[in-house]
């Protein structure tokens, strides 16, 4: 490896091009590759690279030389290197674009994978990881600026979802999409979207927002979009059938959601746009099928099985491990109604003045907490309570018990009844990002912001770090450390800077340790030689001693 000078003329002038190159065999030929243009470097930060070089591999001989070189702990570089060229091999720092708004944004993306917390923790980060000799990015920026890019990525969203759309599927449209929604409560109340509604945190006085996930046949995400706390799932279907026909130009498209989430309306807007739809009924519609007759309780079985009406396609099915869990549920449920029971059973004895009444009010409660009511019932002989199980009520209760039934518009010749089922259990893939993106790694929550742009940006940026951890999760499949652990090891990798006395400084980089070649080797990354030294401010306006409580 060596630095080298090109000069060029055109007419009149000369043009002076600096290069980082290395020479390698091939073929019994020796050829010179460039690794990087320093010509954007200072003359001393170009000497630093010259002198690092010279004495690579020889470290007494710069420690001999004390009054004209000083070598010091460098940032980390390890974690912020591979996510950045992880970044750069799923399209995510193209279509952030290249200007200081992109840059910070892929940092707000890398920050969020090495990282979770809020714009003032990323600015602490980026004070110990080399962000920005390896961005680019000089000058200054504190946690406002971060803030005032999440507004700007929620304006860019559609043209940075495009551009990731088409550099993923390289002019190949792709004709199934599944879409789902969840919705993340927050602690505070001042967001603009936060709103009361159906929170599947089940956490009671707690305002949320809903979140709609896009993602493309293979379960990778295309589009995340951000709404009102109190917005209906299926009210949310409308934007994505837009999005995937005029958006990404999408056409023969089949859309799968989760029941609830496509009903008349929403089929009627896949139909304008011709598109087909996968879903699932629930088990009210299921009551009133087979009420009419439609269906039979004697269709369900292991194997699949369709039924026709209407034009609608139905495929029934009965997965025996769900009936075995949903009878073992109940018979949890109820030996506990009967552990309260004997416990209220003694208290009535030990104290002649308590309330029958009361204990069975008490234990009704519970029954219908539980969702026992329809079969089980407590009742009273003299002072003693008991349990009494309807078998009838419960068989009648129990008869549907792993059944579920899909429902369907796709033609017969563009699929049998095995795949729409298939492609509707694929849906868990969604389920997964969910997962990863709300309670593991990314941490979603707490969100941290109040605005609205603010918010969207901040679910777009999660996103597109949940494509880095996708691509670090399968390149890691093989090794015996999770993507957390992965990049918390990659993090203790720090360079050295070397700093030349009136020259200037580089960060040099040192051989990483075996488990942390593995991580870099598994995933195809190769660090870099040297990095020069950027000059950047990086600051944070709100300081901890002035927040601290004084003793």
């Amino acid at each position: 490896m060596y630095v080298t000078e090109v000069l060029s003329r055109s007419k009149n002038k000369t043009y002076r091009c600096v290069l980082l190159r290395e020479a390698y065999r091939e073929g019994g030929k020796v050829k010179n590759r460039t690794l990087a243009n320093l010509s954007h470097c200072q003359p001393n930060e170009i000497a630093a690279i010259r002198l690092a070089l010279q004495h690579k591999g020889e470290l007494a001989v710069l420690g001999s030389l004390p009054e004209a070189v000083e070598i010091r702990e460098g940032r980390s570089i390890g974690a912020v290197w591979t996510v950045y060229q992880v970044a750069r091999q799923r399209g995510i720092e193209r279509a952030l674009g290249s200007e200081r708004q992109g840059k910070v944004a892929l940092w707000q993306v890398m920050g969020r994978v090495i990282s979770q917390g809020s714009r003032l923790s990323a600015v602490r980060l980026a004070q110990t990881h080399a962000v920005c000799e390896i961005l680019g990015l000089k000058g200054s920026f504190d946690e406002n600026d971060l803030y005032e890019n999440l507004a700007w990525l929620a304006e860019q969203r559609p043209e940075i979802e495009k551009k990731l759309f088409r550099a993923r599927r390289r002019g190949k449209k792709p004709e199934l999409f599944f879409y789902d929604v969840t919705s993340s409560y927050l602690e505070g109340k001042c967001n603009e979207l936060a709103d009361w509604g159906y929170n599947r945190d089940k956490k009671a006085g707690k305002k949320q927002i809903v979140i709609g996930l896009l993602c493309d046949e293979e379960g990778e995400p295309v589009s995340a979009d951000v709404f009102k706390g109190n917005t209906l799932d299926f009210a949310t279907l409308g934007a994505q059938v837009k999005k995937v026909a005029q958006l990404f130009g999408c056409q023969r498209v089949t859309v799968v959601g989760d029941r609830g989430m496509i009903k008349s309306q929403q089929i009627a807007e896949l139909g304008r746009e011709g598109f087909h739809y996968i879903t699932a009924i629930t088990k009210a519609q299921i009551e009133a099928l087979l009420k009419q007759e439609v269906l039979r309780l004697e269709g369900f079985g292991e194997e699949v099985v369709e039924v026709e009406h209407q034009g609608v396609r139905y495929v029934l099915r009965r997965n025996e491990q769900r009936v075995q869990d949903m009878a073992y549920t109940r018979r949890s449920k109820q030996r506990w109604v009967e552990g309260k029971l004997e416990k209220k059973n003694t208290y009535l004895a030990q104290h002649p003045r308590a309330r029958v009444a009361t204990a069975l009010q008490e234990l009704q409660e519970h029954i219908t907490r539980l969702h026992l009511s329809h079969w089980l019932q407590v009742e009273s002989e003299g002072r003693r309570l008991h349990v009494k199980a309807d078998e009838a009520a419960l068989a009648q209760e129990s008869r549907l018990d792993g059944c579920y039934i899909l429902k369907s518009d796709l033609p017969k010749e563009a699929a049998d009844p095995q795949t729409i089922h298939d492609r509707y259990k694929d849906l868990a893939e969604v389920e997964r990002v969910f997962r990863t993106c709300k309670t593991a790694h990314l941490e979603v929550r707490p969100v941290y912001v109040r605005t609205e742009q603010s918010t969207r940006g901040h679910v777009l940026v999660v996103m597109l770090a949940y494509l880095v951890v996708r691509q670090l999760r399968r390149a890691w499949a093989e090794l015996d450390m999770t993507v957390e652990e992965g990049v918390a090891e990659l993090s203790t990798l720090c360079s050295m800077k070397v700093e030349v006395k009136g020259q200037g400084s580089c960060h040099r980089l040192v051989s990483p340790r075996e488990s942390s070649a593995q991580l870099l080797k598994a995933a195809e990354i190769r660090l870099p030689k040297v990095l020069p030294e950027q000059e950047a401010r990086v600051v944070t306006r709100k300081k901890l001693p002035s927040r601290r409580l004084r003793p």
